[in-house]
């Protein structure tokens, strides 16, 4: 009869060795096939996945972007304080009467030959090369500019708190992808198990079917579970593939080999209260500061357009160079001035302060709705994590029942007084309580992050508690 011995592995998991050659030989052809698809690697730290994370993937580098282009509409706002300044280098010829009068004059040819009326009414063919520099100042502008200015400084920060929020949410994306991971591994080590325990179950059933202890049902009910153990743990590799998967969605690294994840093992998170979660949340949530910065960018822009209805003083200059050729020498004349403009007729000045208006009533609805889910969110993220942390003791307290319960039905069954009926279903038990329990465990982590998300506290520095 095959002596069944139970021990615990790497994982913590129990196994069953044994004599037989078969049983030695099926064990080594299921580690061999588990590992096939991992390569040697060392273990992936949630930590490594988060860095990777925020600098491979398309919506931290779309985040980037954003913050770029809006570094960039700051700087241009400030070029309207500037004066323009153009350098134009012109050259003509014609025979208009018009052109050919006002060429003579800039260029210091007029003679008095030229006041001949057929000269006046069909002048020769004149060529000119003028260089000139010409420039504008725009000197007051009832203060638009300056608001404008603001307004694109206030949305540069709120690109920046958006940037942040987009990370926090990489973040996440990577702890529960990760935890995913890790839960799909330990499914596949479980189910390893599991296999390999079918199989010795099998194997001592046959001997006692041999040996007249067991009926031919009982090495029937035997080989059904091995079966069934086995396409489960085909199932759970698959699993783990999709798990895989997701992760590398999250790191923006679609070519990642698999490899294997350092565990993490189950915590005891810090708790408060939820009504200081409500005012973290409410201090340091991202978004909420971006909709807020984009919301007083906005009352700067009404602002801004409601100031294009005064008044604006702007100055411009202009001197200039005429000759007949290129390298010869002529007249030069300039010209400067200031003027005063008022728009006496503002409709289209009126509808961009209504358009503004508009935009800044959308963005007040916008900033409460999000005050309102956010709130929503951290309560939802409070009662999961309490949740979590209750099933996580109940789910280790009941695997703790079952492997007793389990044994107990061993050893019963191996004396005669058990059938095989309740040796399996205790069996199945004992593996359900397995399941629940790493599944309380990677899900206590994920709830603890998914409050830290909720809260605006969930950084790579605060991800590594989960480690």
């Amino acid at each position: 009869m095959l002596t069944l011995i139970r021990c615990m592995n790497q994982t913590g998991l129990p196994f069953f060795s044994g004599s037989r050659r078969s049983l030695a030989l099926g064990t080594a052809l299921l580690l061999a096939l588990a590992a096939a698809g991992a390569t040697a690697q060392q273990p992936l730290t949630l930590r490594q996945a988060i860095d990777q994370a925020l600098g491979q993937s398309p919506e931290a580098q779309i985040a980037h972007a954003e913050g770029q282009q809006a570094r960039a509409d700051a700087s241009l706002a400030r070029t309207r304080l500037l004066p323009q300044l153009n350098f134009t280098e012109e050259m003509s010829r014609g025979n208009d009467p018009v052109y050919a009068f006002g060429t003579r004059l800039r260029q210091r040819a007029f003679t008095q030959s030229d006041f001949a009326l057929s000269a006046l009414n069909r002048p020769s063919p004149i060529g000119n090369f003028a260089s000139r520099f010409s420039g504008n100042w725009l000197a007051f502008d009832s203060f638009k500019t300056q608001k404008s200015i603001r307004s694109a400084d206030l949305m540069r920060k709120s690109t920046d708190s958006a940037a942040k929020a987009v990370n926090q949410k990489i973040v996440l994306d990577v702890v529960e992808a990760y935890q995913s991971v890790l839960y799909a591994q330990r499914q596949v080590a479980v189910a390893e198990h599991e296999q390999q325990t079918a199989q010795a179950l099998l194997a001592q059933v046959d001997d006692r079917v041999k040996a007249g202890l067991a009926v031919e049902s009982d090495r029937m009910s035997a080989q059904v579970n091995l079966a069934a153990r086995t396409q489960e743990w085909i199932a759970a590799q698959g699993t783990r593939s999709m798990a895989w998967a997701r992760l590398r969605l999250a790191m923006g690294a679609p070519t990642l080999a698999e490899a294997q994840l350092q565990p993490i093992e189950p915590h005891q998170f810090p708790e408060q209260p939820l009504a200081d979660e409500l005012a973290t949340a409410a201090a340091t949530r991202a978004d909420l500061q971006s909709l807020g910065q984009a919301q007083s960018a906005q009352a700067q822009a009404v602002s801004a357009a409601r100031s294009a209805y005064g008044p604006r003083v702007s100055a411009y200059g202009n001197w200039e160079e005429d000759r007949p050729s290129i390298t010869g020498s002529g007249g030069n004349n300039w010209v400067a001035g200031a003027q005063i403009s008022i728009d006496i007729f503002p409709a289209g000045k009126r509808a961009q302060v209504a358009h503004e208006q508009a935009a800044k009533m959308r963005l007040d609805a916008q900033l409460e709705a999000t005050r309102q889910q956010i709130q929503l969110q951290v309560s939802e993220a409070h009662i999961q994590r309490q949740t979590a942390k209750l099933s996580l003791e109940t789910a280790r307290a009941a695997m703790q029942q079952s492997a007793e319960s389990l044994r107990i039905l061993r050893n019963r069954y191996n004396a005669g007084l058990a059938t095989m009926t309740d040796l399996l279903r205790a069996e199945d038990a004992e593996r359900q309580s397995q399941a629940n329990y790493w599944r309380s465990v990677y899900g206590n982590a994920t709830a603890y992050a998914q409050l830290l998300f909720a809260t605006g506290t969930l950084t790579p520095d605060a991800a590594e508690v989960l480690q």
